[in-house]
């Protein structure tokens, strides 16, 4: 993982017209397809928010509880480009206790959906900087008072990547004290056992793999492109893997 990514997606040719990120829910036939230079221009928007609207930078902390999305890939991508670290926690953590280095220390910001936001199995933490994010199109019907709506938000901020801070490999990428070096390396060897080359096209089942590093990292890292499917029906993903030309499925 570079943490220049953001940047280096924006900068590909805009000729480049391929989805990179492409997001489909099965049950409401909403689909987003993202070039590269689209998804780098969210992940740009998403650092500027963190760096320029709340002031963020290496050293700091977010929380993220949102399942796979493109807008989770915004502003993961956002995150890491601004040196940040991050606590990713799979709704598959509901109810158990995190435990991790550092555990202690406050957050800077959290992202969460409102779904999570609102049940009470979920321990969402703390912080200055609160953000739902939604899952449907457009922006949330109601936001509750001190949060604010990350997809109106997003938007006031431009969609260039702020100014260059350096982000060593050693520095941590994740908040139990991953560095950057060693994501790279994880996602690189995902790559390789998921047998991921440059120009294939993964499918991803939404509620089966909610790690990043699958799902977003290891296919950056190894020239894929990714289909996110939301509520898929086992019954039908071999439609959606030949109308997707899909081929890989995690």
């Amino acid at each position: 993982m570079q943490p220049t990514v953001a940047a280096d997606l924006a900068a590909r040719p805009a000729a480049a017209e391929s989805p990179l990120l492409s997001y489909r829910d099965e049950a409401t036939g909403e689909r987003v397809d993202l070039t590269a230079q689209q998804v780098g221009s969210w992940a740009a928007r998403s650092a500027s928010l963190l760096r320029n609207g709340c002031g963020l930078g290496p050293g700091s902390r977010v929380a993220v509880l949102l399942p796979p999305h493109w807008r989770t890939a915004a502003v993961l991508l956002g995150a890491w480009a601004s040196g940040l670290a991050v606590s990713f926690r799979p709704r598959a953590t509901a109810g158990l206790a995190v435990l991790e280095p550092g555990g202690d220390r406050p957050f800077d910001a959290v992202f969460v959906t409102p779904e999570r936001q609102d049940d009470w199995l979920e321990d969402v933490p703390d912080a200055p900087h609160r953000y739902l994010v939604g899952t449907g199109p457009g922006p949330l019907a109601d936001v509750p008072l001190g949060w604010l709506d990350w997809s109106a938000e997003v938007l006031r901020h431009l969609d260039v990547t702020p100014d260059h801070t350096t982000i060593h490999p050693s520095d941590p990428a994740s908040a139990d004290g991953t560095t950057y070096g060693q994501w790279g390396a994880l996602a690189q060897e995902i790559a390789t056992m998921l047998d991921l080359r440059a120009g294939d096209r993964l499918l991803v089942d939404a509620a089966e793999h909610e790690q990043p590093l699958k799902w977003l990292l290891a296919p950056l890292s190894a020239g894929a492109s990714v289909v996110i499917s939301a509520n898929l029906d086992p019954a039908r993903r071999d439609a959606v893997v030949a109308a997707e030309q899909v081929t890989r499925v995690l």
